[in-house]
């Protein structure tokens, strides 16, 4: 049966091109998906700088228990500015018995100002180089608030020379400061990242932004201490401040909170796409194989009128897939491999990856494609012969000649349950947030593709049933023949109704998810700001800035802002959430949050604010008490005292800036806000001039910029989503021109019975016409619905926005699509002689 099903292929070479083009693409989807999540988990960082450290303790998540229907459960999510451990624990590791050094560090944020532009650079107490692999190549230690030592690399943009006893201006802690070179440090091999600055311990615990706190505390063994007992007893201790030990490759990963960012991308990029498109190409590659089994049911039903069992012909078919499965392979992997390489060079150029992330090898990718699509093609394979070897002897030729009347009743039950879920999923969509109400609508998206696919069979006949008159009314005796041949194949176009929902459905409802987004939240930033300059700082401003602005000629109020994430309940997991801290002493002549409830000027002390979906998510009410973790995870217990609608387009929490004082990662403002009088912009240069390394810039500025943040980020999901739409679009276009060629008989047949080719043209065309149009109404409505229900979610609007070419487009290509996956192959087949085609294989 295997020889016999690589004959078959050779002479059935339309169904296998069709079927191996959609395995192929499918496995080049999976194989870069996978390669993406491989990458993120395989990858296991050197330390960069910690390189003399045998140990790390440090809290950069929190746990949450939750406890729901009386079972309790418990959610990791990582902290968004980074925790902190005491400084006095570094003083009881010390003491433990094997610890030869611990030393607390917080690596402080700086820039070297140059001639064009500054030179990022990372201070740090001198204590500390005890753990890095820098040593002291000229001049001596810091001895005093003034002096600094510097290591070899970039750490000026202007090209001055470092020597000790050299002048340096940094910009730390929001001020610039001069200080002398007392030392130069270097390390073997250079270092690619920030420069490197070392002050006295003194000095940097003042310029530390949460006194008695660090970020990390280094751990050096001595020679003869015991690894795993040590390391027992640092936990402990740690567990006492909820902080973790880390050795290992865990030291690298710590210290590289950019490229640990990028791992965890990559993983959830390519778990959920890739999730989304195996669901996809099951669907495709399930029914592709099906319809060209049912288009070679002929051949299957002469094997079994011959004696052929039922396990032979099933043999045969599953021999045929799984040789398709195993060429797509050789074909798909390479391919997955370059897309990937290709994508990875867009993922570093727009920032979303360091340039040094690496992509693993594909081993284990391939391996695990390799395995699913085999499996997919067999399984589809089994599924499409099902109906073919029950069928006896006897009854095999007969049963090709017409469809089945009645379609199977556990088909029509499934679609009815996957209805109903689709239905339900719908409400449970609106009570997501952000990232999660993307992943519940593209859920219910699928659910309801399902159901239309299971449901397909009582679609075609029911939609013949209804457009049979109209078709006869425009097309005459044609829109007769075809009202009569979409009720007679409705089980067998079933395939092909799938297809163009699938591709209606994605195309009409998870590309425009972006595209709201980015309007909604630019809408909300534009219309609720009133101030008409900024104050920006790369480094952070303190809050004197804000003082001083307000004391400024001209100018009616000025609102110190810092950004921050806090971290909510959500549904059964802790999620963080954008927020900001604001003073609110004349914010609202600076900002216009769009306040429905409470007051915005009650925003003291221990209290919070809302937006609207995030108060109606919590379950909050004015004067309720709202618990949440700050930043640093640090958790807080708010009185709520306003609800605005803007939230998108300034965070879904906005604070007092006195409560995550202390709790951000610089302790500074990110800007300034100054709203003045008509005229009086030029007294500000004043305000500049008081804090080197400030800018100021208008608030058009700051919405151009915020647009531009918001295509990158939207420009990932599109491509992705393209991808998706590509390769459903392709699977519909495979689908039609299969079944278009499949009908060489019965078009030969209404040839010989006197049908002219005009009229036959005519027929095909009416058939087109009606199954596009219960393909793009009922696309149309799951796209409707998918779209309208996460719009809903992610910005509280009722009508979602479509670009006016959007439908056009959705609509033209679907049509464009069908009539030219159609016409031209029915036109090939009119184009051989009646007799001639008669007589051909199916």
């Amino acid at each position: 049966m295997v020889k016999l099903a690589l004959r078959m292929l050779r002479h059935r070479i339309g169904s296998a091109v069709a079927t191996l083009v959609a395995l192929t693409c499918g496995v080049t989807i999976l194989m870069s998906m996978g390669l993406l999540v491989e990458s993120g988990l395989r990858w296991a960082p050197t330390p960069q700088r910690y390189t003399a450290a045998d140990m790390l303790v440090a809290q950069r998540d929190l746990t949450v228990t939750f406890q729901e229907f009386g079972e309790t459960t418990t959610a990791t999510v990582d902290l968004p500015e980074g925790g902190t451990v005491p400084v006095t624990l570094a003083e009881r590791i010390g003491q433990l018995p094997g610890v030869a050094t611990a030393v607390a560090d917080h690596p402080i944020r700086a820039v070297v100002p140059g001639q064009q532009a500054g030179q990022e650079a990372v201070a740090h107490g001198w204590r500390s180089a005890a753990l890095t692999p820098y040593e002291l190549a000229a001049g001596d230690p810091p001895g005093s608030e003034s002096d600094v030592v510097v290591d070899v690399g970039p750490a000026t943009a202007d090209g001055t020379e470092m020597r000790p006893g050299s002048r340096l201006p940094v910009l730390v802690g929001g001020t610039l400061r001069e200080y002398r070179i007392s030392g130069v440090v270097q390390r073997d091999g250079g270092d690619d990242g920030p420069a490197t600055l070392f002050f006295s311990d003194g000095h940097a615990a003042t310029l530390n932004p949460h006194p008695g706190r660090a970020a990390l505390i280094g751990i050096v063994l001595a020679p003869d201490a015991d690894r795993s007992a040590v390391a027992a007893a640092v936990a402990q201790l740690a567990a006492e401040s909820g902080a973790k030990v880390h050795t290992g490759a865990d030291l690298g990963k710590l210290e590289q909170p950019e490229a640990r960012a990028a791992s965890s991308l990559l993983i959830q990029l390519g778990a959920v796409f890739g999730g989304y498109v195996a669901g996809l190409v099951m669907f495709v590659v399930a029914g592709t194989i099906g319809l060209a089994v049912r288009h070679r049911r002929r051949d299957l039903a002469l094997l079994r009128a011959i004696a052929a069992t039922p396990g032979q012909v099933r043999l045969l078919i599953v021999a045929e897939a799984a040789q398709l499965s195993l060429v797509s392979l050789v074909l798909g992997i390479p391919a997955g491999l370059v897309a990937t390489g290709w994508l990875r060079g867009q993922l570093v150029s727009r920032g979303f990856i360091p340039e040094g992330f690496p992509i693993s090898d594909g081993v284990l990718s391939a391996v695990a494609v390799s395995t699913a699509t085999v499996l997919v093609a067999v399984a589809a394979a089994l599924l499409a012969a099902r109906r073919t070897v029950k069928i006896r002897p006897t009854e095999a030729l007969g049963e090709v000649s017409v469809e089945p009347a009645r379609s199977s009743r556990v088909r029509f039950i499934a679609g009815l349950v996957a209805l109903g879920s689709g239905l339900a999923l719908t409400m449970f969509t609106t009570a997501a947030r952000g990232p999660a109400a993307l992943g519940a609508a593209i859920g219910m998206l699928y659910v309801f593709v399902l159901a239309a696919a299971l449901l397909a069979p009582w679609i075609n006949r029911y939609a013949a049933r209804i457009l049979g008159p109209a078709l006869r009314a425009v097309w005459g005796d044609s829109g007769y023949l075809a009202a009569a041949n979409l009720r007679a194949n409705a089980q067998g176009m079933a395939t092909v109704l799938t297809a163009l929902v699938l591709s209606v459905g994605l195309g009409g409802s998870v590309w425009f998810f972006q595209d709201n987004l980015q309007r909604e939240t630019l809408a909300q930033t534009r219309s609720g700001m009133l101030a008409q300059y900024a104050l920006v700082s790369a480094v952070g401003l303190p809050e004197t800035a804000v003082a001083d602005a307000r004391e400024m000629p001209g100018v009616v109020a000025a609102t110190g802002v810092r950004r921050t994430s806090v971290i909510v309940r959500m549904m059964g997991a802790a999620e963080p959430v954008a927020a900001q801290g604001i003073d609110p002493d004349g914010a609202d002549q600076t900002l216009d949050l769009k306040v429905t409830e409470g007051d915005l000027t009650e925003l003291r002390g221990a209290t919070v604010a809302l937006s609207t979906l995030q108060a109606s998510a919590q379950r909050a009410k004015i004067g309720d008490q709202v618990e949440m973790w700050l930043g640093d995870g640090t958790p807080v217990s708010l009185r709520l005292v306003a609800v605005y609608e803007r939230g998108l387009g300034f965070g879904d929490v906005t604070l007092n800036r006195e409560t995550i004082s202390g709790h951000t990662a610089t302790n500074l403002d990110d800007q300034v806000l100054i709203r003045t009088e008509a005229g009086s912009a030029a007294a500000l240069t004043d305000l500049v001039d008081r804090y080197p390394g400030s800018g100021l810039t208008d608030t058009g500025a700051i919405d151009r910029e915020l647009a531009k943040d918001l295509a990158l980020s939207a420009w990932l999901n599109k491509l992705l989503i393209g991808v998706m739409v590509g390769y459903a679009a392709l699977a519909a276009a495979n689908t039609m021109v299969m079944a278009a060629l499949a009908r060489g008989r019965e078009l030969a047949l209404l040839r010989l019975v006197g049908v002219t080719r005009r009229q036959v043209k005519r027929m095909v065309h009416a058939e087109q016409i009606g199954l596009l149009g219960t393909s793009l109404l009922i696309g149309g409505a799951i796209a409707a619905i998918t779209l309208v229900s996460v719009v809903r979610a992610l910005s509280g609007q009722a009508v979602p926005y479509v670009p006016a070419l959007g439908w056009v487009a959705i609509i033209g290509g679907t049509a464009l699509l069908a009539l030219v996956t159609t016409v031209l192959p029915i036109g090939a087949l009119l184009r051989t002689p009646p007799v001639t085609g008669i007589g051909v294989k199916e």
